[in-house]
Order: structure tokens, then sequence, then C-alpha cells
């Protein structure tokens, strides 16, 4: 049965979509309470085809629905918000239908066409507009490999293409407009000479929308399909999981970084205004935009993909070792053994990992040992030496002080790498929430309902109701920049 008492927290559905999975999660809202239940959690696995590496986006749209009816079954949902990764998008022709399955960004299309598009738009000018990292996979260098253009009447990234689905409107929300390369991060609008340079159709990009803002109600088919309210609201929420997972950071004080610790590890700093200098580019990092105008000045390194691949190769080898289990071995493993660069361009695709690493390893004189409790040593400590470099050339780059990190996402429950990222950086590591994404789609959604009133209320929140865990740095910090000196990490 539902609930109607009339002072019940209100219950909002988050559809939080991972490169690995999608889930939808219902957060329930109070002005001192917030209480998540996860209603459904689907595999989100590519399909490699002979074109290329795809995404399986009619199958993430029904995930979506199976989740939003468990959660109408059980709460009378307030609104619903979506939010995915970055970059990738779906076009849709002239009758509104979906051209091709969405390109998965692993898929290494878009390097191929990285020269074409700087001898249009030269990187240090695309940096000067876009303030954006270089990855060979950003929606830009997307495009300029893309083939089906001429049948396209509308691009819309992940998210925006789901609510599409679900509401019939059309918009592209800020936040992951800002990964795309096509985003201007002074004016806060589309790029038009980056989009007249590539020739690129400015009618073909969607009307921007900014995290809040209304995207529409339910169809009526969804509505019955799922059992919501036909009036049910979709909320533009910040549709970039790390911006969503960025505003749920419980900080307190300014002077803090967060590392959002998943497949990717997203290290920065919530800035006012973007860094466009020469010297920002050089070091590679992006300026994507977060709520309220406010930006999200980092950079990607690799993250638990790493382990996360190890994994799944060891488990296609019958060798079922359970991440407990691992982390344990890797505790007692000899510190420092092996390490790598974790951005290093072999790391990038699905495959062998074990086997990646131990080539790695041989090319710069190391052994890295066949036992996967030494393997994952060499991840967690190679993460944690990534992430102290990346906050430290922020710092520099920035002058703004850091006293504090939260760590945030998937990876606040790896206590290993938890305490290693303290140890590296120096600083106390506050680990948690592990569902931050999830919770800032909702926080948005709350504040859009007027339950929240700011950014600073919607953490203070997050800081009072979630599980939270401090690490305190131990240990020697000379033995860290020993080891960050080996692998370029200084």
């Amino acid at each position: 049965m539902k609930p109607h008492a009339p002072h019940a927290p209100t219950a909002f559905a988050a559809a939080d979509l991972g490169a690995t999975s999608g889930r939808v999660v219902v957060g329930r809202v109070g002005r001192d309470s917030l209480e998540l239940t996860e209603t459904h959690r689907f595999d989100n696995t590519p399909a490699q085809l002979p074109d290329g590496l795809h995404w399986n986006a009619l199958g993430l749209h029904q995930g979506v629905l199976d989740g939003l009816r468990e959660a109408a079954a059980r709460w009378d949902i307030a609104s619903v918000g979506i939010d995915s990764w970055a970059v990738d998008y779906g076009l849709l022709d002239a009758d509104g239908a979906l051209v091709g399955n969405p390109f998965h960004y692993r898929d290494p299309r878009g390097g191929a066409a990285v020269e074409d598009v700087w001898r249009r738009v030269p990187a240090r000018d695309l940096y000067r507009i876009t303030g954006l990292q270089h990855l060979p996979f950003n929606t830009v260098f997307q495009l300029a490999a893309e083939k089906n253009l001429d049948r396209a009447r509308t691009l819309l990234l992940i998210p925006d293409l789901l609510t599409h689905w679900l509401t019939g409107t059309v918009g592209t929300e800020a936040t992951n407009a800002s990964t795309t390369g096509l985003y201007d991060a002074r004016t806060g609008n589309w790029s038009t000479p980056i989009l007249a340079a590539l020739g690129l159709d400015a009618a073909v990009l969607a009307p921007l929308r900014r995290p809040g803002d209304h995207a529409g109600t339910v169809l009526p088919h969804v509505a019955a399909a799922t059992g919501l309210r036909p009036d049910t609201p979709l909320v533009a929420v910040a549709s970039h999981d790390t911006a969503s997972a960025v505003a749920a950071v419980p900080a307190t004080t300014a002077d803090f970084a967060y590392i959002s610790c998943g497949t990717w590890s997203l290290v920065g700093l919530e800035l006012d205004k973007p860094v466009l200098t020469d010297a920002s580019r050089a070091a590679n990092f992006t300026n994507e935009l977060g709520i309220d105008n406010t930006v999200r000045y980092l950079r990607n390194v690799m993250g638990l993909w790493l382990l996360s691949e190890s994994q799944r190769t060891w488990r296609a080898r019958g060798q079922r070792h359970q991440l407990p289990e691992l982390l344990e071995r890797a505790a007692a493993a000899r510190p420092f053994a092996a390490l790598v660069n974790p951005d290093a361009p072999e790391f990038l695709a699905p495959g062998d990992m074990p086997a990646r690493l131990a080539e790695y390893c041989a090319r710069t004189g190391q052994h890295l040992p066949d036992d996967p409790g030494a393997v994952v040593r060499c991840i967690l400590e190679s993460l944690a030496l990534a992430h102290r470099h990346t906050l430290r050339r922020a710092v520099e780059l920035t002058g703004r002080p850091v006293r504090t990190v939260h760590l945030v996402g998937g990876g606040s429950r790896n206590a290993l790498l938890c305490q290693f990222t303290a140890d590296a950086t120096g600083l106390p590591v506050i680990a948690g929430p592990t569902e931050a994404t999830a919770i800032g789609n909702i926080l948005v959604q709350a504040r859009t309902h007027g339950l929240v009133a700011d950014r600073r209320a919607m953490r203070r929140l997050v800081a009072r109701t979630q599980h939270l865990k401090r690490y305190e740095p131990s240990g020697d910090t000379r033995a860290w920049d020993s080891a960050a000196a080996r692998v370029g990490l200084s």
C-alpha cells in the first residue's frame, strides 16, 4: 500500500545508469531524513557488432520501465530523474526513430578522428572554448567519425534519449552537454564556432536544460506500463552521473576535494568559474558543469575498471576470487612491489587486464607477481598515486587549498583504497556515501519540490543521514614519494 500520511517523506525515483549496470532507486526525503531503496537493478552489457561496440539502448529503456513499475507499486512517486555516464548519444531521424544503436565510448572510432578535428579546430582553441579534458571518446570526436549524421535530425545524450522515450520531449541537460566538446564553457551555450568549423548543423542539437528544469510528464503508455500517475513529471537532474555525485558530496566547508570513484575516478575541485589556461590544458584538466553553474574542475583517472576487468578475466578462467578475499590478500602483499600509471592507453579497452598489467611492468623493468592479491595491491596503490598526483596538480593550477578529500561512490566501500588514498595524499579521506549519484539525482528533484533549500542544505542533509567513514593518513609519505617517481606521478 502506498503511504498517504500528510507528513510522510516524499518519494522520488532516480534512474541511475552506469557503465556495467543500471538501477532505479527510490529516495524518500523529509526535513531531516533521506532513505534509499533500490527497486530494480539490471545489467548494462555492451554488444560487439561488425561495425563496432554498442550500447543496448532499448534494454536500458526497458530496465528503467521495470524499475519504475516496482517503485510505483510501493510509493506515490512525486517525480523521476535520469542520470548516466557522459559523451555517448543516440541519433533520431525525421520520424523520431533511433538511427542505430548508440556507440560505446570504448569503441576506438573517436580516437581515429582526433587529428581531423584538430585540423579544423586546433587543440588549444578547442580547450579555450570548451575547457574540456582531451579524451579520444569525447562526443566531438565521435561525431567526426559518425556515418549516420546525414539521416539524423536530433542528437540526444543517453539520459536525454531515455527522457525523450518517457515523455516525448526533446532537450539536452547542461551538465552532460558540458562533456561533449561542443559546449562553450564561457557562455553556457552550444559553441557556434565549433559547430561551424566541423560542419555540424546546430539544429541537430536539442535546446539546453538546467538541473531542476521541468522535462515533461510521462506519456500515457508509460503511465499505463509503470503505474505512475499520468501527470508524473520528469525533472532534469544533473544528468551526468559525476555531476549528481558531486552534488551529494557531504562537505561542510569549502576547502574540500572530491573523488567520485567507480569504473572511473573523477578527481577534482568545485570552482565558481572555469580555468582555461594553457597550463590547465597541458595538465589535461576538464571544466565540466555542476549544479548551480559551478564548475567541476577535474581529471578522469582510469579507476576501478582495472580491478573489475581483472576480476572478469579471472572468472572466465574459473578463478572465482571474491572481493573481500582479494582485498585481504592485497593488504598482506609487499608494498610497492609493482606499480603502473592507470591512465596508460593500453588499459582503456576491455580485455585481459592482468596480462596488460604484467606487460606494462615488464616493459618498465618490474615484475608483477601472478598472485591475484599482489595484482590487486598493484592496482590500488597505483590508483592512490594517481589520485594524489591529480589532486596536487589541481591545487597548483587553481591556488585552492584542500584540507579534506571526500571519496564517494562504489569505491568508498573499498577500505584499502580509501586508506591508501589518505596515506598517499597526506590528507584525511571521508568515504561515502556509496550511493552518491542516486542521492544527488534525488536531491535535485527534492529541491525542485521545495523540500531542500539550496546546495549547502543538500550537502548537510547527506552528512546528517548517510553512513560516512573517516580515514586518517598513516605511515611515511616518503615511501609514496619514491613510488610516485617510479611511474611518473610525482
